[in-house]
C-alpha cells in the first residue's frame, strides 16, 4: 500500500479533486481487474476510451481515478486527478508506486527494427555466465534470473514493466536487458524508467500501420535516446545511415560500433559459414556460433554494451564465443538426408533480405534455397509485395503462405504478396495457403539433400492467429515433423 500523494509527486496535474492521503494497493488500467483501494487509470486507447469505464471501476472499489477528462458527476469517496496525458503520467506514477526499481538496476534497452531479441537475449545469457543475477524483457519471454514469465508485448505497459522490474530487484538482480519498441516510446510505456544504457541496431521499413510515416517511426526510435540521462551510455550502429541521427540530441555518453568504419567498438568479418562466424573485434580474433553479417552487428553491440558496463574485454569475448542464437532467430535443423532447415522471425523486407543474403553467402555448390514466407494480417500492407519480390530474387523456389492472418482473409494477403512476384519468377513461385502444408511441400516435394529451406516470419511464435483465436502452431515443430516424415 502506498499513499496516493507519494506517487503523484512527479506528475503535473491540471486538477485534483478529493483526498490524496488515501492508501493505494494497486494501479490498474483494465476496469475488469479493479478491486478495493485501486488507482484506476483512464486512458484513451486505439480500441476504447477508458473514461467510459470510470463508473464501473468505482463500483468495483477504485479509490482514485487518474484521467484526462473529469466526469460530470464526481463520487464523494473517490479522488480524481486530471492530467493532460494519462499514459505519460502513469509512467511516473507506476515508477514511484513500485519504488523506482529501474534506478536500482543496471538497465540496458535496445531499439531498432531488427536484432532486438537476439541482442537482449544474448546480453542476458552473457551476464548470467559472468556471474550476475539478471532480468530479461523480450518479445519471446520475460525472465527473472531462472524464472520464465510469458511475454505478451515486446515492451510491457508502464505498470507491468515497473512491477516486473521491482520483482527483479527483489530477486537480487543487478542487471536487466530489455527490448524497447517504437510503440513503447510513443505510448509512454518507458516514461519514468531510468536506463543505464541504450543501443540502436538499425532502422528499416516496419510498423507504418501504426506510425503512419517512416519519419514518425524514426522519431519514435530517436525519442528513446533523447530521454536518456547524462549518466547513461548511448551505443549506436554507425554503419546504419540513421545511426548518428538517433543520438544527435541525447545527453548520454555517445559510443559507436561498426564493421565498416572507425568506431568505439570496431569489428571485422573474416569468415561466415553454416558453422559460425570468424571475426576480429578490437584486434582479437574470435569464432562465434552465430551466423550472418546481421549477427556480426548484434555481437558487436553486445560486446560494446558489456564493456561499457565495466566488464573485462577478454572475458566478454570468451563467454560470447560459446553462446547460441535466440529462439526463432536463424535456428537450424538438419534432416537425416541432410536437408537444412532454417527458422527465422524475419517479418520485414530488410530482415528477410538479410537472412536470404546470408544464406546465399554461406551456401555451397549446388545447394538450392527454398523460401516459405507469408505476411501478417492487420499490419502494414505496403510491405507484402516487397517481401514476395525479395523472396523471389534471393531464392531458387518460393512458397507464399499464411502467417498470422488475424482478421483478414488469407487469400487477400496472398493476392497482395503475389503482386510483387516478377513475371520471370512466376514458374518458381507457388501459393499454398495452409502453412503446415506449405512447409511439408517445401521439404517433401521441392528440397533435395543439401538444400536449404528457410521458413520465415514467425520464428519463436508457437501459435497462428486466425479470426481472433490463437491456434497451436510452431514452425520449428512442423519442420521437424516434415523432416521425420
Amino acid at each position: 500500500m502506498r499513499k496516493l500523494q507519494d506517487i503523484l509527486k512527479n506528475i503535473k496535474s491540471i486538477a485534483v479533486k478529493g483526498d490524496t492521503s488515501v492508501e493505494i494497493a494497486e494501479i490498474i488500467i483494465d476496469s475488469r481487474k479493479v478491486t478495493d483501494n485501486t488507482l484506476f487509470v483512464a486512458m484513451k486507447g486505439t480500441q476504447a476510451d477508458g473514461h467510459t469505464f470510470i463508473p464501473k471501476a468505482i463500483e468495483a472499489g477504485a479509490k482514485a481515478v487518474l484521467c484526462e477528462e473529469l466526469p460530470e458527476n464526481l463520487a464523494e469517496h473517490v479522488t480524481y486527478i486530471q492530467v493532460e496525458d494519462a499514459a505519460e503520467a502513469m509512467g511516473y506514477v507506476a515508477s514511484d508506486f513500485y519504488g523506482n526499481p529501474s534506478k536500482k538496476l543496471k538497465l540496458v534497452g535496445i531499439t531498432g527494427t531488427n536484432g532486438k531479441t537476439t541482442t537482449v537475449t544474448l546480453l542476458f545469457r552473457l551476464f548470467k555466465k559472468l556471474g550476475y543475477r539478471c532480468g530479461l524483457i523480450s518479445t519471446v519471454q520475460n525472465q527473472i534470473d531462472d524464472e520464465i514469465i510469458p511475454s505478451t508485448h515486446t515492451t510491457p505497459d508502464a505498470v507491468n514493466l515497473n512491477k516486473l522490474l521491482a520483482e527483479m530487484v527483489d530477486a537480487g538482480c543487478t542487471h536487466a536487458f530489455m527490448e524497447v519498441s517504437s510503440h513503447a516510446v510513443v505510448q509512454h510505456r518507458i516514461t519514468g524508467i531510468t536506463f543505464r544504457g541504450a543501443i540502436f541496431s538499425n532502422i528499416t521499413h516496419d510498423h507504418l500501420d501504426f506510425h503512419g510515416t517512416f519519419e514518425n517511426y524514426i522519431k519514435a526510435k530517436k525519442g528513446f535516446f533523447d530521454a536518456l540521462p547524462k549518466q547513461a551510455f548511448a551505443l549506436t550502429n554507425i554503419d546504419d545511415r540513421r545511426g548518428s541521427v538517433m543520438v544527435q540530441n541525447t545527453q548520454a555518453a555517445k559510443h559507436t560500433y561498426s564493421l565498416e568504419t572507425l568506431a568505439s567498438f570496431k569489428g571485422k568479418l573474416i569468415a561466415d559459414s553454416l558453422y559460425g562466424l570468424q571475426m576480429e573485434i578490437d584486434g582479437r580474433e574470435i569464432h562465434f556460433q552465430l551466423i550472418g553479417t546481421f549477427n556480426a552487428y548484434n555481437l558487436l553491440a553486445i560486446y560494446g554494451a558489456a564493456v561499457l558496463l565495466g566488464e573485462d574485454k577478454d572475458e566478454v569475448l570468451l563467454q560470447l564465443s560459446g553462446l547460441q542464437t535466440a529462439p526463432g532467430r536463424f535456428e537450424q535443423l538438419i534432416s537425416k538426408d541432410l536437408k537444412v532447415g532454417i527458422v527465422d522471425y524475419a517479418h520485414t523486407p530488410d530482415a528477410l533480405k538479410n537472412v536470404l543474403q546470408t544464406i546465399n553467402e554461406i551456401k555451397e555448390g549446388n545447394q538450392q534455397v527454398i523460401t516459405v514466407v507469408g505476411c501478417g494480417g492487420n499490419r502494414d500492407t505496403t510491405k507484402r509485395p516487397i517481401m514476395a519480390k525479395i523472396a523471389c530474387e534471393l531464392s531458387n523456389k518460393v512458397i507464399l503462405t499464411s502467417d498470422n492472418p488475424r482478421n483478414e482473409d488469407p487469400a487477400d494477403i496472398l493476392a497482395q504478396m503475389q503482386k510483387g512476384v516478377p513475371p520471370i519468377d512466376f514458374k518458381k513461385t507457388k501459393v499454398i495457403e495452409e502453412r503446415k502444408e506449405a512447409i511439408f511441400y517445401a521439404v517433401r516435394e521441392l528440397a533435395q539433400a543439401g538444400d536449404i529451406i528457410l521458413v520465415a516470419g514467425k520464428g519463436h511464435e508457437t501459435y497462428q492467429e486466425i479470426k481472433g483465436v490463437k491456434h497451436d502452431f510452431d514452425d520449428k515443430k512442423v519442420l521437424k515433423e516434415a523432416f521425420s516424415a
